[in-house]
C-alpha cells in the first residue's frame, strides 16, 4: 500500500495544472518580446495574474509571481519594510524559517512574540510590545495565516487591526492556508500576502504576493522590470499558467473542507483512542480542516516517520535533523511543548483524495507500531 498523508509539504500536481503547463510548453515564447509568440505568453500571464488576483481579493496589478513560497515571504517582507521605512520587525514565535531568516538579514531590530500553549499569537502581548515603541516607528508585523505543522489558524485581521493602529504594516504568510480556507486580503487586513503553487497542485517553484491597494514595494530581484518593476527576471510562463490552473480548481474544492476535516476528526479519534496519552499539537485552537499534529509520549518522530514508510504511509514531522540527532521544531517549542512531547510531534495531513479505509489502515500500522515501541513488556 502506498498511502499519500503528507499533504502539507506538497500536494501532488493536479491534472488541469499539468495540462495548462504542457499547452505552454507546446507553444513558448517571452512574455517581453512584441511578436506574436511574446504576445501570447504574455496573454497567458495576464490570465493567470487575474485569476489569483480574483481568488485573493486583489487588483490585478498587485499580483507579482515570484519562484515560490519562499521568495514571495522575502519579497512581501523586506520589500515592504524597504519602501515604508518601516523600523523594527516584529515576527511571531511560530513563522516560518524564511520569515525568521530573512528579518534577520535587514538590520532592523527583530522583537519575537510569545504564543499561546495553544499556538496562536499572544496578542495581549503584541499591544504592549507595540505600546513601548517610540512615537515615530513603523512596525512591521509577520504572522502566518496558518502553521505548517500544526495547522493552528491566527487572528491575524485583529493582529492586523493592532499594528495599523500602531502606524505600522502587516506581511501576511498565507502559504499553506491558501486553498485549504478562504484568503483574501481585505478579510485579513495583510499589506502584503504570500501564496504558493505547489500547496494546491500547482507546480514547485511557484509562488504570488499579493498587494493591498496603494502598497508601495522595494524590488529584491533585479532585471529588466518585469511584474511592473517588483520583481526582475523573466517570467515562469509554463509555472504561471499552472499555478492558475491549479488556483481555479481549488478555489472550488473549497467545499470539501467540511468533509476533510470529518475525516481528520475521525482519524483523530482513532489514534487517541489507541495511544490515550498522545496529545494533539493546537487541538484546543482553530486550525486548517485537513491537519493533524499529534505528539505521543515515549514514541519519537523518526521512529513513527520511518515505520510509516516502510508500511506504506507517507507523513512527515516538525523535527529537523542535524549530525545524526533529531531535534524538536522551533514551533513545538515555542508551544512549550515537554521536550519529550516536542521531539515525538508527528503532522498527518489530508487532501481531496484521500479516503476513509486509507486512514483506517494508517491506525492499524500505527496502532502497530506504537505497540512494538511503547507497550512491549508493559503487560
Amino acid at each position: 500500500m502506498s498511502v499519500y498523508l503528507d499533504y502539507n509539504a506538497t500536494a501532488p500536481l493536479r491534472a488541469e495544472a499539468r495540462a495548462a503547463m504542457l499547452a505552454v510548453f507546446d507553444a513558448p515564447g517571452n512574455p517581453s518580446s512584441v511578436h506574436e509568440a511574446g504576445r501570447r505568453a504574455r496573454a497567458a500571464i495576464d490570465d493567470a495574474r487575474r485569476t489569483l488576483a480574483s481568488a485573493l481579493g486583489a487588483a490585478d496589478g498587485d499580483v507579482v509571481f515570484t519562484a515560490g513560497g519562499t521568495e514571495a515571504n522575502n519579497l512581501g517582507l523586506l520589500g515592504l519594510a524597504k519602501a515604508n521605512d518601516c523600523t523594527h520587525f516584529i515576527v511571531s514565535a511560530v513563522e516560518h524559517s524564511c520569515i525568521r531568516v530573512a528579518a534577520g538579514t535587514a538590520g532592523l531590530p527583530v522583537e519575537t512574540i510569545a504564543v499561546t500553549s495553544d499556538g496562536m499569537i499572544d496578542l495581549e502581548e503584541l499591544q504592549a510590545r507595540l505600546d513601548t515603541l517610540p512615537g515615530d516607528a513603523r512596525p512591521l508585523l509577520a504572522l502566518m495565516t496558518a502553521n505548517n505543522e500544526t495547522g493552528v489558524i491566527q487572528p491575524v485581521q485583529q493582529a492586523a487591526n493592532m499594528v495599523h493602529e500602531a502606524g505600522g504594516f502587516i506581511h501576511v504568510d498565507a502559504v499553506q492556508a491558501f486553498g485549504k480556507m478562504p484568503v483574501r486580503l481585505a478579510d485579513m487586513g495583510a499589506d502584503t500576502l504570500a501564496v504558493s503553487a505547489h500547496k494546491i497542485g500547482g507546480p514547485m517553484g511557484m509562488g504570488a504576493l499579493a498587494l493591498a491597494c496603494g502598497t508601495k514595494l522595494a524590488p529584491t530581484a533585479f532585471g529588466g522590470g518585469q511584474e511592473s518593476g517588483r520583481r526582475g527576471g523573466t517570467e515562469n510562463v509554463p509555472g504561471i499558467a499552472g499555478f492558475a490552473a491549479a488556483t481555479n480548481t481549488a478555489m472550488k474544492d473549497l467545499d470539501e473542507c467540511e468533509r476533510i476535516a470529518a475525516l481528520r476528526d475521525h482519524l483523530q479519534s482513532r489514534l487517541l483512542a489507541v495511544a490515550p496519552g498522545a496529545v494533539v499539537v493546537g487541538g484546543n485552537a482553530p486550525r486548517l480542516c485537513n491537519t493533524l499534529c499529534l505528539a505521543t509520549p515515549g514514541f519519537a518522530a523518526d521512529t513513527q516517520l520511518m515505520s510509516m514508510d516502510l508500511a506504506g504511509f507517507a507523513i512527515s514531522s516538525g523535527s529537523a535533523c542535524s549530525s545524526g540527532k533529531v531535534k524538536a521544531s522551533v514551533v513545538m517549542l515555542a508551544m512549550n511543548l515537554p521536550g519529550d512531547l516536542a521531539a515525538n510531534a508527528v503532522r498527518i495531513s489530508l487532501g481531496k483524495n484521500t479516503r476513509q479505509d486509507e486512514l483506517d489502515a494508517f491506525v492499524a500500522a500505527w496502532g502497530e507500531a506504537y505497540g512494538r515501541v511503547c507497550l512491549k513488556g508493559s503487560g
